[in-house]
């Protein structure tokens, strides 16, 4: 059955084309057009009126975390929290409406320092208090690092002796025993010993965490960490996806892409593997990014690597030499540095173009930029970084460094391939608030950080649909309102690149397609 949507504007992203009418068969765009010809030629084609509304391509996800979406929204939601009072009920309500019992663990997620009154991290004995009778762990909105009570260092042998390891930091107090802190390598390690769910449970909060990406018009989805448990969910809920998933590996757990060779030659069902993951550094908000200058207000602290240059350049290398992509989390320019000069070294030795994504980006250099266009290499903005913690940023960096933060329009003016992100579950994946952080520069006290840096509603949309489907090699399939690409559309309110400044806040996803079918409908209010 031929399907033609119109009566509203579809933009193709074909450049700056918008067409009167979209004619689409079997999850295939068959023609863009003038209604007139499109509705002549198929004159009992299904007629879909976008009553005024906008169609264009669906959006694809540039990084984030599904399986982790997934698993917090099991936990306490800590997310706005603006004090210790206001999380510790948070997690009193939560236990009382799942009636917890003494011993089982609580675990939250989402709470921001620069957001509490106290602006600090919990402690432990703040959650001794909070939560007497349970071990617990509240993790913070960046998933870099987290908080343990008593309850939960015993229960993880957490001790006076325990020794972080390379790359983590375990917090003390002045007398040496642990404060239940845990940064990086310390907190990812002891938090992958929690208890999980069981599967039928994780297996439905997945299709949830998935429907709230198509609410917000997400049709490529990423899991952007993925070891034998997310993999697990990941194929037990194959056949059910509507999204394509695109799934990256730990590049510590190798073998799991080597056993499951054929998802990552192409889709089997909604899944594929993309590649490889790798991390260099932390958090810029909670100043473990790795920099090549100090800290404002610090005289030798730089944050600090996660892996020396030769495990980088052994893993870029092992990446390049088996054509597998690598998507590698950089924040800090030092981190960007690393990964710069192992790539180079990589395709000095082979030539295979990975398309390697710089995963955030956030401190990226001018000159660094340059080079990586000069490679081949990509960028993946954590743009959103701008509101939520630009004021942090400008508190960590200083008014200079902090205004380059996501220097979206010196990439693309480079020629940088770039996309976006929210980093889901750090940020929900709402691209829509992406777009507009992108195009006004503008944190939550109002400040205009880096104003040079903001780019044109046309421009950013490209990067979240045709920027998205270069990163994942689909441009050939997904990206633009082409003939013979899939059908991933979605129709919002109005047309983001004819939108005043002034309503971008406004704009919303009314439906959501996926290979021309309806996935999502707003519901009317």
């Amino acid at each position: 059955m031929k399907n033609i949507y119109l009566n509203g504007t579809i933009r193709t992203m074909a450049g700056s084309e918008t067409a009167e009418a979209l004619l689409e068969e079997n999850g295939r765009i068959l023609q863009t057009g003038r209604a007139a010809d499109l509705l002549g030629a198929c004159p009992a084609a299904r007629r879909f009126d976008l009553q005024g509304h906008a169609l264009l391509p669906g959006f694809i996800d540039g990084h984030s975390h599904i399986t982790a979406l997934a698993q917090t929204l099991l936990l306490c939601d800590l997310h706005g929290a603006k004090s210790f009072s206001e999380i510790a009920e948070r997690l009193r309500a939560f236990c009382a409406a799942r009636q917890t019992t003494p011993g089982e663990w609580v675990m939250g997620f989402g709470y921001d320092p620069t957001a509490l009154a106290e602006n600090a991290h919990p402690t432990a004995e703040f959650l001794d208090r909070a939560l007497p009778e349970n071990p617990a762990l509240l993790t913070h909105a960046s998933g870099h690092m987290g908080v343990l009570n008593s309850a939960a260092m015993q229960a993880l042998g957490v001790t006076r002796d325990s020794e972080a390891p390379e790359g983590g930091v375990i917090g003390r107090k002045p007398d040496g025993t642990p404060n239940g802190y845990l940064e990086e390598a310390a907190f990812t390690q002891l938090s992958a010993r929690m208890p999980r769910p069981g599967a039928k449970q994780t297996a439905q909060s997945l299709l949830a965490a998935e429907r709230i990406y198509l609410e917000n018009g997400v049709t490529t989805v990423q899991d952007g960490l993925t070891r034998a448990p997310e993999w697990a969910l990941l194929t037990g809920v194959r056949e059910k996806l509507t999204a394509d998933v695109v799934a990256y590996v730990d590049i510590a757990c190798a073998d799991l892409l080597r056993e499951n060779a054929a998802y990552a030659d192409s889709f089997r069902g909604k899944l594929r593997i993309g590649g490889y993951k790798l991390f260099l550094d932390g958090s810029p908000q909670g100043r473990t990014a790795w920099m090549t200058a100090p800290y404002a207000g610090e005289t030798d602290y730089r944050g600090y690597p996660i892996h020396t240059d030769g495990e980088v350049e052994r893993c870029m290398l092992k990446a390049v030499r088996e054509n597998r992509q690598i998507l590698v989390h950089c924040n800090g320019d030092a981190a960007a540095d690393q990964m710069i000069a192992a790539y180079r070294k990589a395709r000095a030795a082979c030539p295979n173009n990975v398309r390697p994504v710089m995963v955030h980006a956030q401190l990226v250099r001018r000159d660094q930029l340059a080079e990586m266009a000069r490679l081949g290499m990509l960028a993946s903005f954590f743009a959103a970084h701008v509101y939520h913690w630009g004021d942090a940023h400008l508190k960590n960096f200083g008014e200079k460094r902090a205004a380059g933060i996501s220097p979206v329009r010196t990439a693309l003016a480079l020629g940088v391939h770039c996309n976006f992100h929210q980093d889901s579950p750090v940020l929900p994946p709402d691209m829509l608030e992406t777009l507009r952080c992108v195009i006004e520069r503008r944190t939550k006290a109002g400040v205009l950080l880096g104003p040079d840096e903001r780019v044109t509603p046309l421009e950013a949309l490209r990067c979240m649909t045709i920027g998205g489907a270069y990163a994942y090699f689909e441009e050939n399939e997904k990206g633009t309102l082409e003939s013979g690409k899939i059908a991933d559309m979605v129709v919002l309110n109005r047309d983001p690149a004819a939108c005043p400044a002034e309503a971008l806040g406004e704009l919303q996803v009314l439906a959501t397609i996926k290979n021309g079918k309806t996935v999502y409908q707003r519901e009317a209010k």
